[in-house]
């Protein structure tokens, strides 16, 4: 699967990947450590919530450490005006809550309909972790074969 990505409006020679849900305390903060860790030169990751919650679930903290990637030090973040202005591509991850769902305040967002691993046991977390790096692999090769405009 191939991703097309609009221009950003302003001139940062950085390009952005946002990844949202509304708590942003596990599928997005998962998305962004595994782009920080794969993502190419010149490209960076950022989370962001519509109702972001005091801490990062703790079981996606475990699951991440259990492949050598650290989001211990993350931290839930409010979805602002500028993050969406600014990102060269906007993922929401899926919404289990219709009221605040991203997808509703987000102009040109890809949804890709993760299950939220929040209350779930730590097998099915290890399950949706595994299905967030695949998709971000695929986002990482559509920005290596310059899918995304420069």
């Amino acid at each position: 699967m191939k991703f097309s990505f609009g221009k950003r409006d302003h001139e940062n020679t950085k390009k952005t990947v946002l990844f949202v849900c509304v708590q942003n305390a596990g599928r997005s903060q998962m998305a962004e450590g595994f782009f920080k860790k794969y993502g190419p030169k010149g490209y960076e990751s950022i989370s962001a919530g519509t109702v972001p919650t005091s801490q990062i679930n703790p079981v996606a903290v475990e699951v991440m450490k259990e492949i050598g990637i650290d989001i211990s030090k993350q931290k839930p973040k409010d979805l602002t005006e500028d993050m969406m202005r600014n990102a060269t591509a906007i993922i929401n991850m899926g919404c289990m809550d219709d009221k605040f769902c991203p997808a509703l305040f987000v102009p040109k967002v890809i949804d890709w309909g993760i299950e939220d691993p929040k209350d779930k046991p730590i097998e099915k977390v290890r399950q949706i972790r595994d299905e967030i790096e695949k998709r971000v692999l695929e986002i990482i090769e559509s920005v290596q074969d310059n899918k995304i405009p420069t």
